[in-house]
């Protein structure tokens, strides 16, 4: 009795902690990063994997199971057919920026809670159940440009913040031995700012600023499917599919441009005019239909190697009926895992899972002719922790090195490093104890 007490307290403790960041993550007001090319579209569009897939390149399709611990891979759903136990995973993120233009050099630090997600078994083998919140677009730039129009310096300031998170709702079911469909049910919300100021460098000039924000809440649809080619009793491959269907999201829109004066200090005298506003105008904002397709060879307990290609239409997203002048985007990413021997007893090391992989994206923002394109090596650790019969709890750490953008035509490249800490738990929750 008193062992069953103290695992009751640990799930309590571990419930607890995991609510407390649940409340940290929905009460964010805005989610910050330093990339000027989070102007653009919806922001920086984060993938909807784990750390533990983000390692190995953000592959996702057509990874079920790399070992027999239970992961929640909720970019493909079909995958949740194979959860065998409780699984709660929680976790936090930062990066290290570098923007360079020319000979001029920012560098900046960024952190933020991740992600929490719950998964289920309902029917043993069968059907799986999961839930979750997670960023999906990051906003965060502040940078100037300068021209000369009649012999006067004009400066143009942008700044913006906000970004766009997803709560979702998914279940996977098997069909059959080796096929498996899933569908998650997801709510996109949040706030898109972007603000921009005109400054005519010139005595008694009127300068002008527009701020625009649209505030987001609305329905959209996820689903995928696997099947699994046995090439032995412990060998297979997994081929996968996932996409997101093309929704409309509900957009509340604020608008406001106006004329202001400086003072001869650069101080801010207040506004002259309003020259236009618009308080709370109902819109909608509409997602592209997306595409993964995706494969993973994997020898269960000891390795997996897999790839996705990938495709969004973002040609047609539109805010407020306004197209948004995109381009549709493309990526592949190719990584794996490795555990050395996941039964070792007397090796620690052995035990651990070792990650690496890489991604490639042309992203939806092309300027100047130029497409910006987005490149990273990934990899990092899954640590075993304390488990027993019933329980098994993982600590993932994964680092990315990549860049953004280039130096060609005057535009901005970005080297970064984006680093994730999760924890992860396997639990049986509902077993109920004999007593003999």
């Amino acid at each position: 009795m008193k062992s069953l007490r103290s695992n009751m307290y640990k799930k309590i403790n571990y419930i607890a902690a995991v609510l407390v960041v649940f409340t940290g993550i929905t009460a964010q007001a805005q989610i910050t990063s330093q990339s000027p090319y989070s102007r653009y579209g919806l922001g920086n569009v984060k993938p909807l994997v784990l750390p533990q897939f983000r390692a190995m390149g953000g592959i996702s399709a057509g990874v079920y199971k790399p070992n027999g611990y239970n992961n929640i891979n909720m970019q493909n759903p079909a995958s949740y057919a194979g959860i065998s136990m409780t699984t709660a995973d929680v976790g936090l993120s930062g990066t290290i920026n570098t923007l360079k233009q020319g000979s001029l050099s920012e560098k900046s630090f960024n952190g933020s809670l991740g992600h929490i997600a719950f998964a289920f078994p309902v029917i043993q083998g069968k059907t799986g159940l999961s839930f979750g919140l997670m960023p999906f677009t990051q906003v965060g730039y502040d940078y100037q440009t300068s021209n000369q129009l009649d012999g006067s310096e004009v400066i143009r300031t942008f700044t913006g913040q906000g970004g766009l998170s997803k709560a979702y709702l998914g279940v996977g079911q098997a069909i059959g031995e080796n096929f498996r469909v899933g569908a998650n049910v997801e709510y996109i919300f949040g706030d898109l700012q972007n603000n921009s100021t005109y400054e005519l460098q010139r005595p008694n000039a009127v300068y002008t600023r527009e701020q625009d924000k649209n505030s987001v809440g609305g329905v959209s649809f996820s689903y995928g499917a696997q099947y699994e080619i046995k090439l032995g009793t412990k060998k297979r491959i997994t081929l996968g599919y996932s996409g997101s269907a093309s929704s409309n999201v509900n957009s509340t829109r604020t608008y406001v441009a106006s004329q202001f004066f400086r003072q001869a200090d650069g101080e801010d005298a207040g506004v002259s005019d309003t020259l236009s506003i618009i308080d709370g105008a109902k819109s909608s904002l509409k997602l592209p239909l997306t595409h993964n397709f995706g494969f993973t060879i994997q020898k269960d307990n000891k390795w997996l190697i897999g790839a996705d290609y990938r495709m969004g239409g973002w040609k047609k997203l539109t805010i407020a009926g306004v197209n948004q002048g995109l381009q549709d985007s493309w990526g592949v990413s190719a990584g794996g895992q490795y555990t050395p021997d996941i039964s070792s007893i007397n090796n620690y090391f052995a035990r651990v899972d070792y990650r690496i992989g890489y991604t490639y994206d042309k992203t939806y923002i092309q300027r100047d002719g130029m497409d910006i394109k987005q490149q990273a090596v990934t990899f990092g650790l899954g640590l075993p922790m304390a488990s027993s019969r019933y329980s098994i709890y993982k600590m993932n750490v994964t680092a990315e090195v990549g860049q953004r953008g280039t130096l060609s035509k005057g535009l901005v490249k970005e080297n970064y490093i984006n680093l994730h800490l999760a924890f992860t738990l396997n639990d049986t929750w509902f077993i109920k104890n004999k007593l003999y």
